[in-house]
């Protein structure tokens, strides 16, 4: 009897244990996932080629009056018996006014007229409403040392059309020396009698050197446009304005070179003759 009781108990617990590790088998098998990190966007990284930045013609800090005599940067509109002309003769520099005149790009205001540059041989800019096929018509460019004495005197030929000319001086003109002030006339005639009055636009350049800041810049410019940029920032008008010309001669119908052009000139008031042509001729007869 008593090994009947012994035999029932081994055989309970025998069944016991099978129906747990039964239960256990049948339980679905779970693996931990590791946890992925969240990507978050990147920031913006800053490009390494920023744009060249437009011209912007900036007066020197502190501006000294080149010449004791004042300039006139735009001639007068009808004068002499000339054609009347939406826009006046017009030098391409800068001009610091003597006295406010309201919306009056244009007209004949007198104030400080001129600029600087470092080269011994500049090229002076002009817009010229006047055009070849007017007769008896003749135009000459007149530069003059600080006595008043002749250095150079040209007639130079008028525009097929209503544009901006570039007036050079030739090898065989004396360089213009640092630290002197020079002045420029641009006389237009449209009559040849010799008491007619010419219309005239006149003003001073001076040469200047390099200081070492500006040169450290320059070097390290090496886009001929952000070159423009640093003379233009550092008030050195005529390298400014004629390395540009230079650049659009040769990429007339770039419109980034054109908005360039628009920039610098916009930034001394001279938005109205902006989208003028430019005749890439040295206009000498």
């Amino acid at each position: 009897m008593k090994w009947l009781l012994t035999t029932a108990l081994i055989l309970s617990s025998i069944t016991q244990y099978s129906t747990q590790v039964i239960a256990q088998t049948k339980q679905p098998v779970t693996t931990k996932q590791p946890v992925q990190p969240v990507k978050t966007p990147a920031s913006p990284q800053p490009s390494s080629q920023q744009r060249t930045s437009r011209p912007v013609f900036v007066l020197p800090k502190a501006p000294a009056r080149l010449s004791p005599i004042s300039g006139r940067r735009a001639g007068m509109g009808s004068r002499d018996n000339c054609p009347a002309v939406p826009t006046a003769l017009t030098a391409l520099v800068p001009l610091q006014e003597e006295q406010k005149v309201e919306k009056q790009t244009d007209k004949s205001v007198i104030g400080i007229v001129g600029g600087l540059t470092t080269s011994e041989k500049p090229t002076f800019w002009f817009y010229v409403p006047y055009t070849q096929d007017l007769a008896n018509s003749s135009a000459e460019f007149i530069l003059q040392d600080s006595a008043g004495t002749n250095i150079y005197e040209d007639a130079i030929a008028l525009p097929p059309e209503p544009s901006v000319i570039g007036i050079s001086l030739p090898e065989n003109v004396t360089s213009l020396e640092v630290g002197k002030t020079y002045r420029w006339y641009l006389k237009v005639r449209c009559k040849q009698e010799t008491t007619s009055v010419p219309l005239y636009v006149e003003g001073d350049i001076q040469r200047i050197n390099l200081d070492s800041r500006v040169m450290q810049q320059l070097s390290a410019a090496g886009d001929p446009r952000q070159k423009i940029v640093i003379y233009a920032k550092e008030g050195i008008w005529f390298d400014a304005l004629t390395m540009l010309a230079q650049i659009r001669f040769s990429n007339y119908n770039d419109a980034s070179i054109k908005e360039d052009w628009q920039s610098l000139l916009k930034s001394v008031n001279l938005g109205n003759i902006s989208t003028a042509p430019l005749v890439n001729s040295t206009n000498r007869y």
